[in-house]
């Protein structure tokens, strides 16, 4: 599963450029616990009021007999697991768009790698204004802390006191500061994630077992020539249950690998910028 890491709060916030967002534990604790709670009754408002309306039985307010070829009311017949599942599948479709929306943002304008080129180019020149705008116009993660690194350079090319190597260790901290502030709201909530992407399968072979124990008792208090309804009800139950969590657990393992990858993109745009600045710095300033 995802570790979130612990962030350190900086002294500062660079000016211009927009942060994909700033740590707010209690908040994010509180709003966390308000989508859960909020997935978990629309679940089960969807389970007894859509999947167990009347209309999508044969027996009627019986629910017993689902009706030919009705999905919802062989939904319903999945037994007391089903609304579980179906909370774990909102649940992991919520925090799916929080998260692109937060990494989408994050990854900024334009391809990294011409980011870097150009702060490059404009450092070569000696234009760090120049460098400092395109941070602006990248507006994600690696624009974030380069711009961040990039105000500390030019703090440093005016500073007389600190010698070069000490000047490039100030920089280097500066952008681990930066660094240390973006990555933890990138990973943040992907916990959500990898978790439903084991439990749901555990929940679904959980649902499989109990409706493979209402069919073996209906075959046991028959004396081996079960009742067809109650055989048909219980396999319905376990097949249910068994594909509503591989469903789940495949749709979350998916999006948390895709997630990850494009953080792993931006983890490394945000070392090669580092490298870039303080080996600008080393060989510009000597």
């Amino acid at each position: 599963m995802a570790d979130v890491k612990t962030t350190t709060a900086r002294p500062s916030a660079p000016q211009g450029g927009n942060r994909a967002g700033k740590p707010k534990n209690a908040n994010n604790f509180l709003i966390n616990t308000l989508v859960v709670v909020v997935c978990v009754i629309v679940a089960h408002l969807i389970f007894h009021f859509v999947l167990g309306s009347a209309s999508n039985f044969a027996d009627g307010e019986h629910k017993h007999v689902p009706k030919p070829g009705n999905f919802m009311g062989t939904m319903y017949s999945g037994g007391w697991v089903v609304p579980i599942l179906m909370s774990t599948l909102l649940i992991l479709l919520a925090f799916v768009i929080e998260r692109a929306l937060t990494i989408f943002k994050a990854r900024g304008k334009g391809q990294t790698g011409e980011f870097v080129r150009k702060v490059q180019y404009h450092l070569a020149n000696k234009n760090i204004e120049a460098a400092i705008a395109e941070c602006d116009k990248q507006s994600g993660s690696v624009g974030n802390v380069m711009r961040s690194g990039l105000v500390k350079y030019r703090e440093m090319v005016n500073n007389h006191e600190l010698d070069t190597d000490q000047k490039v260790l100030t920089i280097q901290k500066e952008i681990e500061e930066a660094t240390a502030l973006e990555l933890p709201m990138l990973e943040k909530n992907l916990v959500f994630l990898s978790t439903i992407a084991s439990c749901a399968t555990l929940l679904g072979l959980f649902g499989t077992v109990l409706g493979m124990i209402r069919s073996f008792a209906a075959m046991a208090t028959s004396g081996g020539g079960a009742d067809a309804t109650a055989l048909a009800a219980g396999i319905s139950e376990a097949l249910i249950n068994t594909a509503l969590g591989i469903g789940t657990s495949f749709l979350a393992i998916v999006a948390y690998n895709f997630y990850t990858t494009i953080i792993d993109g931006v983890t490394f745009g945000i070392d090669e910028s580092g490298f870039t600045l303080t080996q600008s710095f080393a060989s510009n300033y000597k």
